[in-house]
């Protein structure tokens, strides 16, 4: 697989099923691509597709009982999409946790690797 970045767009070049030969090139549009923060994601479902929101709780004291999430983004998936997310996600935790430790989600943090939790 070969990456190659040019001004405002990303170019891979994927193998083709069964013959070298036979290759496919995705053009990864990114000009008109937004960058949002969130830290809170949910998840809803149909049987047709798949919405996940995402926004940020700006809330300071731990000991509030009322939360306010001020939602940022709405994306929605087919199921198709949604697996292969789901997939793609789950490699990319697994890879992150090799190289910086296990993912605590009691606590909140990155527990080193072979270290209990902090």
């Amino acid at each position: 697989m070969t990456a190659q970045k040019k001004d405002n767009d990303v170019t891979q070049e994927v193998p083709g099923a069964g013959s070298e030969d036979m290759k496919t090139t995705i053009k990864w549009e990114v000009a008109k691509m937004s960058t949002s923060y969130a830290n809170v994601c949910n998840v809803s479902s149909t049987r047709e597709e798949f919405t996940v929101l995402f926004g940020i709780n700006k809330t300071w004291n731990p000991e509030q009982r009322e939360l306010t999430v001020d939602m940022s983004d709405r994306i929605i998936l087919n199921p198709f999409a949604a697996k292969r997310m789901s997939l793609l996600l789950a490699n990319v935790i697994r890879q992150y946790e090799e190289r910086y430790g296990e993912i605590s989600l009691e606590t909140g943090e990155i527990n080193p690797a072979g270290g209990g939790n902090a």
